[in-house]
């Protein structure tokens, strides 16, 4: 299962793809690096995203769907919404989080979850809340193991 580096806020984070998640992470791979904004939730309580628009995600030429889905992540998950209700997005959750919009609750793709540096993802989220839009990049690392700054 390939490894992602994540870095927002000053923080380096390493995710695990979710294995029950493949056509999300197969289309997402291919996009490494990814570069965005990071954002606090609106409804969602304690998480962050990456607000996408009509932005499509496509693996074999058909748009990625629900697969591995859930409302409720964990700290540590990260989601991918396929978009429908509410605008496509990645959502990563760093304490109590319920997905959902102002239309109601929403469910994305577990595709990746963190293994390296979890601890200081309440920091990051409390970052965002308060200084606002922080960049974020994803990156595939070419080196299984500990990533410098993780801990």
């Amino acid at each position: 299962m390939p490894l992602i580096r994540i870095t927002t806020a000053g923080r380096t984070f390493v995710a695990r793809t979710h294995p029950e998640a493949p056509a999300t992470v197969a289309a997402f791979l291919p996009l490494l690096p990814y570069r965005q904004k990071l954002i606090h939730v609106r409804w969602s309580g304690e998480g962050c995203w990456v607000p996408l628009g009509d932005f499509v995600l496509s693996h074999e030429g058909q748009p990625v769907g629900f697969e591995n889905h859930t409302s409720h992540p964990s700290v540590g998950d990260v989601l991918f919404y396929p978009g429908g209700y509410s605008e496509t997005e990645i959502i990563m959750a760093y304490g109590s989080c319920s997905f959902s919009s102002k239309l109601g609750q929403l469910a994305g793709n577990h595709f990746l979850t963190i293994v390296e540096g979890r601890e200081h993802l309440r920091e990051v989220g409390l970052k965002t809340l308060w200084e606002g839009a922080q960049d974020v990049c994803f990156e595939l690392m070419e080196e299984p193991g500990h990533v410098p700054g993780a801990s």
